[in-house]
């Protein structure tokens, strides 16, 4: 069976006192699920704002994936189908 489509990704960063917070959406046209992911600067450490945006947004799409798997288990087993762990 072969399908095409498209899902939607926006990804939000919010930087502020040593601090990065990224917030990811994914819009998979059925589903949409939000991850989240931040990033703290080490006061003795130089401030470099992209560093904590890539390592934030890292974080947020793992939070993102995992939330992703479990949506896939439940379709899963919603199907009939156990899932693998």
């Amino acid at each position: 069976m072969s399908h095409t489509g498209e899902w939607k990704t926006r990804v939000y960063l919010l930087g502020e006192e040593h601090t990065t917070k990224i917030r990811v959406e994914l819009d998979t046209g059925t589903t949409h699920l939000t991850g989240h992911g931040t990033a703290r600067c080490n006061p003795t450490d130089r401030d470099v704002p992209e560093i904590g945006d890539e390592l934030a947004t890292a974080r947020a799409l793992e939070n993102l994936a995992e939330q992703l798997k479990r949506t896939a288990y439940d379709d899963m087993a919603a199907a009939g189908s156990a899932p693998r762990h």
